[in-house]
């Protein structure tokens, strides 16, 4: 990796969250490799900031940038130039710096990069027949590359057929279609043609364009008939959390040939890249920074709970641990085990020193004995000491759950098992508490997540985008 310097040229990935991305892995690999002098760095912005961030880019000499969810129609009115195609689909994920103008130009790498993921692997998309499932947005910009690359038919199917129709519509009224274009209901599917006129078998390219089989639904798939899976010949899922959906396994259980959208977001990236940068990316490159991706998913990582008593820890543990087949520990639990006593008990004989002893053994044990991948939820005041912060960074990826004083008090008030809130007035032992720990527990983060006015499974969700990595 180039090391920064005033000469260093900067481009990133506006989100938010921005939370754990692949999108730096991929950049940052690229400029190692063509000896590019840049950095990629992930901007976190407030959807009410994307103006300013946009401008405050350009007068900061960004290179280029990326936009994602919830930003990719948003950022068109920020734009003074968008391409043809971003224009046609209505979303733009990638901005290049113009040199004579004062402002960015919009390109959807993401199509591209699904064309390109597809060239890779030496499928063709000229008389192609095509099924796509869905019909939101993204099924629409698969549609129309279908339909600009001269698939020969093309299959829509939704559960509102409405919503296919629309597509059907828009695709027929442009002059250069030539793909025939058909808006099924998912039940519709067994009226798609499976032989020809010369009664020889038709196979099928098919999109999973939805987000079904993502978490938290991961044993979900949008057509569960075996026998839809035999008319196809490479299947496509647009979803790469998990790697291997329902509908990839099902694919492969008939024979299929699969594709992950891993790769379009590899692809979306090196396109990206080289508009930003005028660099060809060679194949072995892409090659070998996929590989890092795939490890990425592969590898065991662990995820640990920081926060205030009351945050959710111990609730949202339990739901992760059971969607992402991790064991659970926590740190409590494990501490009231070898002492055969309960954390209230060690307060009141022993003293909180002695129980911060305790927390601080409990992590050395974790990180010398654990190999399995974990989610550990902890004690509120864990990050207290500086060994402790250490320690929670090499178990796993860190989360700081957090939420207000008013929150706390609610979720917490009458239980007798805090020991440190066993106090006259609770709600101002919170609030000393927590402000005396909040820049500890930014400090041990790696991301930090709102809890107020969010279900423990919406926090869990969120979680699970960081800890699979957001494009």
């Amino acid at each position: 990796m180039n090391e920064t310097d005033g000469r260093t040229k900067t481009c990133g990935l506006i989100a938010h969250p921005a939370g754990h991305t692949l999108s730096p892995m991929i950049h940052n690999s690229l400029a190692e490799y063509t000896g590019d002098n840049l950095v990629y760095v992930p901007f976190d912005v407030e959807e009410d900031e994307l103006g300013n961030a946009i401008n405050g880019a350009y007068a900061l000499g960004v290179l280029g940038l990326n936009v994602t969810v919830p930003y990719k129609e948003q950022v068109i009115k920020q734009l003074i130039e968008i391409d043809p195609l971003a224009k046609k689909i209505g979303a733009v994920n990638t901005l290049v710096r113009c040199k004579d103008k004062k402002g960015y130009k919009g390109y959807n790498t993401d199509m591209t990069g699904l064309a390109r993921s597809l060239k890779n692997n030496d499928v063709s998309i000229e008389n192609q027949n095509v099924i796509i499932l869905g019909a939101g947005g993204v099924a629409r910009a698969v549609a129309l590359l279908m339909s600009a690359k001269k698939a020969a038919n093309i299959y829509i199917l939704n559960r509102s057929v409405n919503r296919a129709r629309e597509i059907e519509s828009e695709l027929k009224s442009q002059d250069d279609n030539c793909s025939k274009v058909f808006a099924l209901s998912l039940d519709e599917w067994k009226i798609i043609p499976q032989k020809d006129d010369n009664g020889d078998k038709i196979a099928y390219l098919c999109f999973q364009s939805t987000s079904v089989g993502m978490y938290p639904n991961n044993d979900k798939v949008i057509i569960d008939d075996p026998k839809f899976y035999e008319m196809i010949h490479t299947g496509y899922d647009i979803v790469y959390r998990p790697m291997e959906t329902t509908f990839i396994k099902m694919c492969k259980e008939h024979g299929a040939r699969t594709l992950s959208g891993l790769e379009m977001l590899l692809f979306q990236g090196i396109d990206a890249y080289e508009l930003w940068t005028g660099k060809v990316i060679e194949k072995k490159w892409s090659a070998e920074i996929y590989q890092k991706m795939v490890d990425f998913f592969n590898k065991p990582k662990n995820i640990v709970l920081v926060g205030f008593m009351g945050s959710g820890k111990s609730t949202v543990s339990k739901n992760l641990a059971s969607n992402l087949c991790c064991t659970r520990l926590d740190t409590d639990f494990l501490i009231e085990k070898s002492m055969e006593c309960s954390i209230s008990s060690i307060f009141s004989e022993k003293g909180e020193e002695y129980f911060r002893n305790l927390e601080t053994k409990t992590l050395r044990n974790i990180n010398k004995d654990n190999d399995d991948r974990i989610v550990l939820a902890t004690g509120g005041g864990i990050v207290l000491r500086a060994e402790n912060r250490r320690l929670l960074k090499k178990i796993g990826m860190v989360v700081y759950l957090k939420a207000s004083p008013e929150s706390i008090y609610k979720r917490v008030s009458g239980n007798a098992s805090r020991p440190l809130l066993q106090v006259d007035d609770p709600m101002k032992k919170i609030k000393d508490l927590m402000q005396q720990r909040e820049a500890l527990y930014e400090l041990a983060a790696d991301i930090v997540i709102d809890t107020d006015g969010k279900t423990q499974s919406q926090v869990a969700e969120e979680i699970v985008k960081a800890y699979e990595g957001e494009g």
